[in-house]
């Protein structure tokens, strides 16, 4: 699988435009799923889930990565072609529905997100306690700050290569039990504040 799709039609960024394909996408980024089982997942005929599996395929966004026999039926197995997904700059007249499908794909990562939450155990939770954030188990948070865009682009670069840093650590670990862990990271421009005031500084934060 690749890490970064490059969106070059106008039919692939449509139809990453339907919420209900970015909710299939969510689940075929993570793992191979036949239509029955997906068809089971999301309480969905058997006949629609194949509708949008062909399209999603004949786009070039999925293909069958394996087949199973079962019972003298052959099962494909479907997976998204990358874990993610950007439209190419020859797109940028497009550019309404370009907005509109990164929002539904930011919305339906929030959305498998959540759900994963539920599914998570309770000793995922026990360490988060009343002590410095920085010491529990989990990451959880959520602020705002003031940035010029040129700054914001400044962390998201940092953000990814912390994160290649932390995957590179993690391999290098040896003799150590390891946890699996979710995590999500959303950031985005907004119109207006609604924390009162109350903007993120983290140098003051420290001095506290």
């Amino acid at each position: 699988m690749k890490s970064m799709f490059i969106i070059k039609e106008y039919d692939q960024l449509k139809a990453l435009s339907d919420p209900f394909r970015i909710k299939l996408m969510m689940r075929l980024v993570e793992k191979p799923y036949t239509g029955q089982q997906l068809s089971e997942l999301f309480e969905m005929s058997r006949a629609r889930i194949h509708y949008h599996l062909k399209e999603l395929e004949k786009l070039g966004l999925i293909e069958i990565v394996k087949t199973e026999e079962k019972n003298g039926i052959i099962q494909k197995f479907f997976q998204s072609v990358s874990s993610g997904f950007y439209p190419d700059a020859s797109l940028l007249p497009h550019r309404e529905e370009i907005s509109e499908t990164k929002r539904l794909m930011m919305y339906g990562m929030l959305e498998r997100t959540m759900s994963r939450i539920l599914e998570a155990p309770s000793s995922a939770f026990e360490e988060a306690g009343d002590k410095d954030p920085s010491d529990w188990n989990i990451l959880a948070s959520s602020w705002e700050t003031t940035s010029s865009e040129d700054n914001f682009k400044w962390f998201v670069k940092a953000y990814f290569e912390l994160v290649g840093e932390f995957q590179k650590r993690a391999r290098e670990e040896k003799d150590v039990e390891q946890n699996v862990y979710y995590m999500t990271g959303i950031g985005f421009e907004v119109e207006e504040s609604k924390f009162a005031g109350r903007l993120l500084d983290v140098e003051k934060e420290k001095d506290r």
